[in-house]
């Protein structure tokens, strides 16, 4: 199995100090006398080459706060990361990562209904499956976690394969308002991006109508594969579906120097939102920022 990278600038930072750790000669160890301080171990060479490496501000500090440490950095060398495991010498350990992660299996929630007897949730189908096509703010499905995409595979026992939206909503409707139980698998037609701001603060990609619409050559966005003709479903895991290209704008330019973003190719998209109005995304959609 592979090491994996939150991003293309994790996974080059990563390769370049390995290099740098094989191409260091390794000095013996010589005694000492006395009782002087031994001088706290340094798991990596000096990292200062790295500096503004692939136009991001880095310093070996932050760097060497973001690596795997070994259990005996004194006596070892490392030789590099275990396969499997995610190194982030550059993202390091990012909220927006975690927020925004589209976990594989599936998974059981427990819902419920309002004094209004409603759960805040709207459903699609599509291609003979069951995906969530609304979760409105400050309801039931928002607080259990519910996420647009999200693909609905039992109501209550019930295989949820081939129905309607309309049987969906039916069976929520008639369902006990103290306890629903849904086996969900997260937004199976997303993917996540992880990019990383350079000195003037852009990742590399522009947006029209909440679309992906042209991308600089070069830059992050470039470089870690995000596409034309997606919709940004999410900005490290903030659901910015509905809102106005300047709202999203202003998102981003808060979201720190490590930008996840969600996306969804916009024939899936188009498709999912059908029939909504931009009001009801817009006001409708739980925006907020999810927990971790």
């Amino acid at each position: 199995m592979s090491t994996l990278y939150p991003s293309l600038e994790d996974l080059k930072v990563d390769r370049a100090i390995q290099a740098q750790a094989r191409d260091t000669p390794k000095m013996p160890a010589l005694p000492t006398q006395g009782t002087a301080a031994p001088q706290p171990s340094v798991l990596y060479p000096n990292l200062a080459e790295l500096e503004n490496y692939m136009g991001l501000s880095l310093s070996s500090q932050e760097v060497q706060q973001n690596l795997p440490q070994s259990p005996d950095a004194a006596s070892t060398v490392v030789s590099g990361p275990l396969p499997g495991q995610v190194v982030a010498p550059v993202s390091g350990n990012s909220l927006g990562i975690r927020r925004a992660e589209i976990k594989p299996g599936v998974r059981e929630i427990h819902l419920c209904k309002d004094e209004r007897g409603k759960t805040g949730l709207r459903l699609r189908a599509i291609d003979k499956g069951l995906f969530v096509q609304l979760v409105q703010a400050n309801t039931p499905a928002s607080l259990v976690g519910l996420r647009f995409g999200d693909q609905i595979l039992q109501i209550d026992g019930r295989d949820c394969a081939g129905w309607s939206a309309d049987k969906a909503h039916r069976k929520v409707k008639k369902a006990s308002a103290e306890r629903i139980v849904m086996v969900v698998r997260d937004r199976p037609f997303q993917r996540t991006v992880t990019m990383h701001k350079d000195g003037t603060g852009h990742v590399g990609f522009v947006i029209k109508k909440g679309k992906v619409v042209s991308i600089a050559k070069g830059s992050s966005a470039a470089c870690n594969g995000l596409l034309t003709n997606h919709y940004v479903c999410e900005v490290n895991g903030q659901n910015v579906i509905g809102l106005k290209d300047k709202k999203i704008t202003e998102i981003l330019a808060m979201a720190g120097n490590v930008v996840t973003l969600t996306i969804i190719p916009t024939v899936i998209y188009e498709h999912m939102v059908k029939k909504l109005s931009p009001t009801l995304l817009h006001h409708g959609m739980d925006h907020s920022i999810p927990d971790v």
